[in-house]
Formats: C-alpha cells, structure tokens, sequence
C-alpha cells in the first residue's frame, strides 16, 4: 500500500495523524471547543491530499 505512496502523501497522512493527536491532548487536557476545531482539520487536510492527487493524476494523463 505504502510503495505507490509519494512522499506528498506520507507528509499529508502524518499531518493528519498529528492533528488528531493534538485534538485528542487538547480533548483531554479540558480545551474541548480547541480540541473540536483542531479535530476538523484532519478531514480537511485529507481532503487536501486527494485534491492534490487528482490534480497531479490529470496532468499525467
């Protein structure tokens, strides 16, 4: 799975993986509207990455 993975996507999918850890410690730590706001860029920045993918995918074709 990882060997088609562009070194754009591994920095994408750990900017995600962060982010939600981040979230979790803020959850936790008692800053939930933080934690809340931090929890939504995870999906944004997946989001991101897919958009790059199709972006770079188009070009290729």
């Amino acid at each position: 799975m990882f060997k088609k993975a562009t070194t754009a996507d591994k920095l994408f999918l750990t900017a995600a993986i962060l982010s939600l850890v981040y979230s979790e410690t803020l959850f936790f730590s008692g800053a939930k509207e933080d934690a809340a706001f931090v929890g939504l860029w995870v999906p944004s920045i997946l989001a991101f990455a897919i958009f790059f993918k199709l972006i770079n995918q188009s070009k290729n074709v």
